[in-house]
């Protein structure tokens, strides 16, 4: 067990020099003193006192003052503070318990008495440690199950992205250009890293419900008829459902873009009509990045459009298909979006 750290602070030397005499008798500990309080509270800058034995009437700054500051200080809140004082005042000691003092000694001094209260104030001091100490052990061992839970998530979106890519014509390119269009839409919106770094994870996942889609439909080079365009629009719901039962925020997060990137922020859009602002906003940054990777992709039923034609669109379409904002952000990022775009390129 390291040693105890008991700071005496008292105007009198000559008390310093009888208080450190006594407390010489209590094991593993180390006694510091001071004369003045000022100084005092810069030694407590500098170091990590277990217990504070403190003057009452000391010139300049008294025993008050000092525990006022000395509590105010980042850590220091329940560090055990002993007020030796001889003025024996209700008045003194009510102020001084407010302030949180922990214990009294009244002037002059019995060495039983102050060894008893010194003992008691350093067991209570080591269990405090013991349980600070337990607490950061707990802690860190939630952050680790926190970060296990993560790279599960992450490793499930892979696993899903990778069974659907089985099924879905659109490329791996497509998913980590779309995703990191969302993620600089994100950044020009104002929102913080790490909602960008949930939002570039879970984006991939947004068809992930085009799983559920008979080939003949998903597949199919043509345009779609009016029926096989209904089924083809329950992956929006579908991809919800395959991912709302996890507890991971990264997988909620992912379930939330998968129902609402169809929707429209005039309310044409689908499964359920949404308008404005009622679309989540990772859903309304997911439509702007996903149709614009679509369109400017070539598939093997259509080539791509330009860039041009393809940013023509998305101005054209602001307040109608997709949130104004969004739209102003995309084009904010634009030398990023051309520096994603060139990067991932099929067969690159």
């Amino acid at each position: 067990m390291s040693n105890m750290n008991i700071l005496i602070v008292d105007d009198d030397k000559t008390n310093l020099s009888l208080f450190s005499h006594m407390l010489g008798q209590v094991p593993q500990t180390r006694i510091d003193t001071c004369a003045d309080a000022r100084q005092a509270l810069d030694w407590c800058q500098e170091h990590a006192p277990d217990l504070i034995l403190l003057d009452y009437m000391m010139p300049g700054m008294d025993g008050l003052d000092f525990l006022s500051r000395f509590r105010a200080m980042p850590g220091q809140e329940m560090t055990p503070v002993i007020m030796i004082t001889a003025d024996m005042g209700l008045q003194v000691r009510h102020t001084a318990l407010q302030m949180s003092a922990n214990d009294f000694l009244s002037k002059p001094v019995n060495r039983v008495e102050l060894l008893a209260r010194v003992k008691n104030m350093l067991a209570m001091r080591r269990s405090q440690l013991a349980m600070s100490q337990k607490i950061d052990t707990l802690s860190e061992q939630v952050d680790q199950q926190v970060r296990h839970s993560d790279t599960l998530a992450l490793d499930s979106v892979d696993l899903l992205a990778r069974a659907a890519g089985y099924r879905d014509p659109e490329t791996g390119e497509h998913l980590t250009r779309m995703a990191n269009y969302a993620r600089i839409i994100a950044a020009r919106m104002g929102l913080d890293s790490q909602q960008q770094e949930l939002l570039l994870n879970a984006a991939p996942m947004h068809d992930i419900g085009k799983m559920g889609i008979p080939d003949h439909i998903l597949l199919k080079p043509g345009r779609l008829d009016e029926e096989e365009l209904k089924v083809m629009r329950m992956h929006a719901r579908i991809g919800a459902d395959i991912l709302v039962a996890s507890p991971s925020p990264l997988l909620q997060t992912a379930s939330q873009i998968a129902l609402t990137h169809h929707e429209k922020w005039d309310g044409s859009g689908y499964p359920n009509g949404l308008k404005g602002e009622q679309i989540p906003l990772y859903g309304r940054i997911v439509a702007v990045a996903d149709v614009f990777d679509a369109l400017t992709s070539s598939r093997p039923y259509k080539p791509g459009w330009s860039l041009e034609r393809a940013s023509q669109y998305l101005r054209e379409q602001s307040g109608a298909h997709f949130d104004p904002r969004c739209v102003e952000a995309f084009f904010a990022g634009w030398e990023e979006v051309l520096e994603i775009f060139n990067r991932y390129q099929e067969g690159k």
